[in-house]
């Protein structure tokens, strides 16, 4: 999982901009990969995530246990219905492979997916517009694809 989505969520990270002094939020972030390249990516900033996962939750800990310790990181093992952060917390927000297992679909903001994923790309820009989000489209690059939305 770890070496089949990096170069997803490299991407995605990409897509979102994500600045030093950004605070970020990552939804099942699975081994930590993605928390791993938002760490640099907002060098100055805070890096968190949320997994149903214990199991993930552990790897992803071992994964990024010096940012952990620097207090950079924050991982917590939790449903995406129930965050279990401060409601604007965050500046941005991703989920690779990930939004096809969520109870409610519309819960993130730019989500990544890989052709294994088994998510569809059709009808993601029409979930998030009919959800309420601004500018929704899907972009795709080497047989990955990513929704991405804004809130009005």
């Amino acid at each position: 999982m770890a070496r089949a989505n990096r170069k997803c969520a490299a991407w995605v990270i990409d897509l979102l901009d994500v600045q030093p002094s950004d605070k970020v939020l990552e939804v099942g972030f699975g081994p930590g990969v993605g928390i791993q390249l938002l760490t640099s990516s907002a060098s100055a900033g805070y890096v968190a995530g949320v997994d149903p996962s214990k199991e993930m939750v552990a790897q992803a800990t071992t994964r990024n246990k010096k940012a952990i310790e620097r207090g950079r990181v924050d991982l917590r093992h939790g449903p995406v219905a129930s965050l279990p952060f401060a409601d604007n917390a965050f500046d941005k927000a991703l989920a690779i492979n990930s939004m096809q297992v969520w109870p409610d679909a519309v819960a993130g903001l730019a989500l990544g997916f890989t052709p294994y994923s088994g998510q569809p790309n059709t009808g993601l820009a029409e979930t998030f517009t009919a959800a309420g989000f601004a500018k929704a489209q899907v972009v795709e690059r080497d047989k990955n694809f990513c929704a991405l939305a804004i809130t009005p």
